[in-house]
């Protein structure tokens, strides 16, 4: 089998392990059944899904640091099966009344899954692709965010519908479902043989040092990451139950069924443009440079929360927070491209695992301070959690400015591309 055909078969197969697990983003999907089942406030709900997003980032930064004592294959393999474990004992959870067991099922373990499968298909695939980094580490983040669309959408309605909304079951199928799907994909995952991996022409970092760590340019492309993660994933857990706070204002004589639908059909459409927009910004930052791509991503999405925190009508709610998806999913897209503009394949695995952190942080933040406000503030909770991430944005728009500066933590190639610099 040809070099070429070969890795665009791995590439498909990180993609489809990336589906599975970005089953995670359709969350807000069983944010309402949960709370009216088990009578938890969405505080103590969205908590499952910050701290598994904490232990994505985590588990993400530990795989990066330790890409080079494990292969990909073992990597993606232990992420899937932890992820697809996790989910099974997330259903006995359900089945105990436990949301503490809840917490560490699908949040330590399945979020400790998610971490160490994330990271693996995008590091090997760029080691395969280091002619087309934005397009295809675009391509293969995609797959996250077309999970939610999947499992929002197809999956887990289909489940709900056979099982008679029956949470448990819904919970122990979809696990074993990621289970044998992930672990499977993840089998296929490897790195290129030396003798065959394609030239990279990008920067090569001298040294073996973690100067890196230290510097202004990591931090500030962490906190540029972080700005967008931050407001976007706060979205991504409350898109459904905002949506249908505005609906039955808007029409009250709407069914409960109805409800649940349209906040299912938004998590779809919302999924989409979250994976096309990592492969669009991807490929567009090849283009037209990372820094400058970020910026329109994070200027463009800073007016739309000022918009969204004033908008009643759901319709334009709704194609709103489809932007916001696209955009975010954008920084996800873009990221591991601009890491290896900057510092190179060598090191890529380790900085962009570490760059992760931020999914972490943002993945803590953002939900519970939707929650908090839906919790204690109802009818104001959108309104201000949207100009929070307004402001949070802009905060990410000045850090990226901050980036136009000429590197200082490596030596790199003079040859490399000076969009990485300049925008």
């Amino acid at each position: 089998m040809s070099l070429k055909t070969n890795r665009w078969g791995i590439a498909i197969a990180g993609t489809l392990l990336q589906v599975c697990l970005g089953s995670v983003y359709a969350w807000s999907y069983f944010q309402i059944p949960l709370m009216n089942t088990y009578h938890w406030n969405n505080a103590q709900v969205s908590g499952v899904f910050s701290i598994a997003i904490c232990f994505l980032g985590l588990a993400a930064a530990w795989g990066g640091m330790n890409m080079s004592k494990f292969s990909p294959r073992l990597l993606a393999i232990t992420g899937g099966a932890l992820f697809g474990t996790g989910m099974i004992l997330a259903a006995v959870m359900l089945h105990a009344h436990s949301l503490i067991g809840l917490y560490l099922a699908f949040g330590v373990i399945g979020g400790t899954g998610l971490g160490l499968g994330y990271v693996t298909p995008v590091a090997a695939v760029a080691k395969w692709f280091p002619d087309k980094k934005g397009l295809v580490t675009g391509m293969v983040i995609m797959g996250f965010g077309l999970g939610a669309l999947f499992t929002g959408k197809v999956l887990a309605p289909a489940l709900m519908a056979a099982t008679s909304g029956n949470l448990v079951f819904v919970f122990a199928l979809m696990g074993l479902v990621f289970l044998i799907v992930a672990t499977g994909c993840g089998s296929l995952l490897r790195n290129p043989p030396a003798e065959k991996v394609i030239p990279d022409h990008g920067p090569v970092a001298s040294g073996k040092s973690a100067a890196w760590f230290w510097s202004r340019q990591f931090w500030l492309m962490w906190g540029i990451f972080f700005c967008n993660i931050v407001a976007g994933i706060a979205i991504i857990g409350f898109q459904s139950p905002l949506l249908q706070d505005l609906l039955k204002k808007w029409n009250p004589t709407l069914s409960p069924a109805s409800l649940v639908s349209a906040g299912a059909t938004l998590i779809a459409i919302s999924s989409l443009c979250n994976g096309l927009g990592r492969l669009f910004w991807g490929g567009f930052s090849d283009h037209f440079g990372r820094v400058r791509t970020f910026q329109i991503i994070l200027a463009s999405q800073a007016v739309t929360f000022g918009i969204l925190a004033f908008t009643h009508n759901p319709w334009v709610f709704a194609g709103l927070i489809c932007y916001v998806l696209l955009c975010y999913g954008g920084g996800f897209g873009t990221m591991p491209a601009f890491v290896l503009d900057v510092y190179g394949k060598t090191r890529m695995p380790v900085i962009y695992g570490c760059l992760l952190t931020a999914w972490s942080m943002g993945g803590l933040i953002g939900p519970q301070m939707v929650a908090w406000l839906k919790d204690n503030y109802t009818e104001k909770a959108g309104g201000v959690s949207f100009l929070v991430g307004a402001g949070i944005l802009a905060i990410g728009l000045i850090l990226s400015a901050c980036l136009q500066k000429p590197l200082t933590v490596l030596k790199l190639n003079p040859s490399a591309a000076p969009d990485c610099r300049m925008g």
